[in-house]
């Protein structure tokens, strides 16, 4: 590893720990050649995922879009960034287990709806409109309709048996 300060090759390391999200290793260095410290961060490297799309495309798959993408469904709603970034890495997580070198487009949507119906419904319903391509009003009506019908989060569901 080269030293950030004077470009020696040769250093030591003083400290390594786990990240906090466990995700990554954190390493304390030290430069043999001038002393200076520095860290650095050691992940396993992810096989690169691309994504099928609808028109028939292929493109490599970019967390950072799929975040952008839930971000502005929950602009304006009291939703916590840092639970967006939680819920797009379990979200990729998911997608590198399940498939090998490509996923379809609506898989990657319909997981990102599913984890919006359990944060926010509006952010919900105004990820399904432009996912779904809602050309009315009606459209909209029918998936708030839709909604309705499911249980909510923490409402207990009634009992199949008594």
């Amino acid at each position: 590893m080269y030293c950030s300060k004077c470009g020696h090759l040769d250093d030591k390391v003083i400290d390594s720990r786990l990240s906090k999200d466990g995700r990554s290793i954190r390493r304390r260095r030290e430069c043999l050649g001038c002393g200076h410290r520095f860290t650095t961060y050691e992940e396993v490297e992810r096989a690169v995922l691309r994504v099928g799309k609808r028109d028939g495309r292929s493109e490599p798959f970019d967390k950072e879009k799929l975040l952008s993408g839930m971000m502005k469904a929950c602009e304006k709603r009291p939703v916590n960034a840092e639970r967006l970034e939680a819920i797009a890495d379990e979200i990729q997580s998911s997608l590198e287990m399940e498939f090998r070198r490509e996923v379809p487009s609506n898989v990657i949507g319909a997981k990102v709806m599913q984890a919006l119906h359990e944060l926010d419904e509006v952010a919900y319903v105004r990820y399904a409109s432009v996912y779904r391509h809602f050309q009315d009003i009606g459209e909209f009506i029918h998936e708030i309709q839709k909604l309705e019908k499911r249980p909510r989060k923490g409402e207990p569901q009634q009992e199949l048996f008594k």
